[in-house]
């Protein structure tokens, strides 16, 4: 099994201070998918004329969808979520690349960590922000990983 570089560095040993980043287009497929998985079936996400009516250009992205670019780093880090402080700033079209920037603000001994985590669009603006606490893997875990290769 080949490892990413951010679970690489997972098992190397996590810092306060550490930084991951990963980007994702979301497409209109990923909006109908994630609106079957979640039952969110919000017009604003499928109707042109719905989402008009709500100020936006077209439908936009779920907002947890695009929050899931932190799942993803999080996963690859072993992280086991304790809280999420999310705050939506912008809308997210179908289309947009979205970067999301991870970064390891503390981690107690007891292995408990936070982190900052930006999302921005391809002009730099910030259409999501989140806090997040959780517990990074411990050493055994990681060993566990790297024998099953």
């Amino acid at each position: 099994m080949t490892l990413s570089p951010i679970r690489r560095k997972a098992i190397d040993g996590l810092e306060a201070g550490d930084i991951f980043v990963l980007e994702r287009t979301f497409t209109a497929g990923d909006v109908a998918a994630f609106e079957t998985i979640s039952r969110d079936r919000n017009p604003v996400h499928s109707s042109p004329a719905f989402a008009a009516a709500k100020g936006f250009d077209r439908p936009i992205c779920h907002g947890l969808l695009v929050a899931s670019l932190l799942t993803e780093i999080g996963g690859q880090l072993g992280w086991l979520a304790a809280g999420m402080d999310l705050k939506f700033r912008r809308p997210v079209y179908p289309g947009e690349a979205i970067s999301c920037r991870w970064e390891i603000t503390s981690i107690a001994p007891d292995r408990r960590a936070s982190a900052a985590v930006l999302f921005r669009n391809a002009r730099g603006e910030v259409v999501l922000e989140a806090t997040i606490t959780g517990r990074i893997p411990v050493r055994g875990e990681l060993e566990l990983e790297v024998r099953d290769d």
